[in-house]
């Protein structure tokens, strides 16, 4: 907010300016999915804003990070599960415990 400027001459402004915002109403949860984890907003309050065609999205709230799991690709199972001998199973709890690492994986199977 600009000092000295009230809701209505600010509105007034952006609509002068090619500027349209609005507060989405009713938002229970945002949840920005990222290759570690996720970032989840509960009860955030959203507000958009559309200039020259473009619509941007700002979330205001107190996110909470929820960590992902490691995904394994089935070609890295196999190849631990091989190289270790060991089921497919315990190839894959050894690898997410490695964070993915195959190498590391293999070492610990082969202790």
């Amino acid at each position: 907010m600009i000092p000295g400027v009230n809701p209505r001459q600010m509105k007034a402004m952006m609509k002068k300016l090619g500027m349209k915002s609005e507060d989405i109403e009713d938002v229970e949860k945002v949840v920005i999915y990222t290759k570690s984890g996720n970032y989840v907003f509960d009860n955030a309050e959203i507000v958009a804003t559309t200039m020259q065609g473009m619509t941007t999205y700002q979330i205001n709230g107190n996110p909470r990070f929820e960590e992902g799991e490691v995904e394994i690709p089935q070609e890295d199972i196999t190849l631990v599960s091989e190289q270790a001998q060991v089921g497919k199973d315990e190839a894959k709890e050894a690898l997410k415990a490695s964070g993915g690492d195959i190498a590391e994986a293999i070492i610990k199977l082969s202790e």
